[in-house]
């Protein structure tokens, strides 16, 4: 088998970190890609992958093998772009990471777009609520909410949106508006610890930072959760403005204590650097860019 080939694949089941997965990834039957990684296994005369009846885990040895293998791949798509010059096609597996519920509503839609227009690109999305490491995990792009940790990214800020704490109608009707964040710490409060964005309950003051310690009687680990039980009634809860942008439009919930809120989090599309940016990833970068900067739920009005 060709070595790039044998490359790809196991760059593929090193990833999904399931045999089945990297075949229909890839195109291949499952039994094809195990004989694949273990003739590659027998020729390096090394262990790459530690195999369990219900896991397979890259071992120390795979994972210094999987990293040259992201970087000579990229370096063989830069080489056959180069040589295509200005008709280089977007192609490949374009690999993109955002927070859940982000993803969800925002990111998906400019998938789908980006897809209709571009047949030669497959994309894997990994929607989470945490930071990835773009380089360990194999990212192209990332839509982070926050500062960036590290500078040695690429990035465009396309929006920010506001950290808010909201309630229904119903619950205050019965427990009255709290007017200043201490009193957040007498009330019913429902708290998502999928984020740490969120877990921290920090307001702007007139006299500088207040510190808010809730005790929450409901603490879930979705967002929508949590926004689920303040709109049914239950509590109060702090969420990021697009998250509950509808609702709050719709009368279901309301904003509290916005006086008080700290200034917005920035929204950035983030990207691995190099001498060459593939055209899938330089593409759609340019393309999210354009679709989430001009999305008026993004820039820091939402859910006012």
């Amino acid at each position: 088998m060709d070595r790039f080939k044998e490359m790809q694949i196991f760059q593929a089941v090193a990833e999904e970190q399931n045999f089945s997965s990297a075949a229909r990834r890839l195109g291949m039957s499952a039994p094809s890609v195990t004989r694949a990684v273990a003739a590659l296994e027998q020729r390096l005369g090394t262990l790459l992958l530690a195999r369990t009846t219900r896991s397979v885990h890259v071992t120390e040895s795979g994972q210094r093998y999987v990293e040259d293998c992201r970087r000579i791949l990229a370096e063989l798509d830069e080489a056959e772009e180069s040589a295509g010059g200005v008709h280089a096609q977007a192609r490949g597996l374009l690999t993109v990471t955002a927070p859940v519920l982000f993803g969800e509503l925002f990111v998906t839609p400019v998938m789908v777009d980006y897809l209709a227009n571009h047949p030669a690109v497959q994309i894997k999305a990994l929607l989470v609520d945490r930071v990835v490491n773009m380089l360990d995990e194999g990212i192209d792009v990332a839509v982070r909410i926050g500062d960036l940790p590290d500078g040695s990214l690429h990035s465009v800020q396309v929006g920010e949106v506001r950290r808010v704490v909201c309630a229904s109608p119903g619950y205050l009707a019965r427990h009255g508006r709290p007017t200043h964040p201490r009193d957040l710490e007498a009330a019913s409060v429902v708290m998502s610890a999928s984020s740490t964005l969120l877990t921290e309950w920090r307001f702007d003051g007139p006299d500088g930072c207040i510190q808010v310690v809730p005790q929450p009687r409901l603490v879930v680990t979705a967002n929508q959760a949590a926004i689920n039980a303040a709109r049914l009634g239950w509590g109060i809860t702090r969420v990021l403005s697009y998250q509950v942008a509808e609702l709050v439009k719709a009368g279901t919930l309301e904003i509290l204590l916005d006086d008080y809120e700290l200034a917005p989090l920035p929204i950035y599309v983030v990207h691995q650097g190099g001498r060459r940016i593939p055209a899938k990833v330089r593409e759609f970068v340019d393309f999210c860019v354009e679709q989430l900067s001009t999305n008026t739920a993004l820039q820091g009005k939402g859910a006012r």
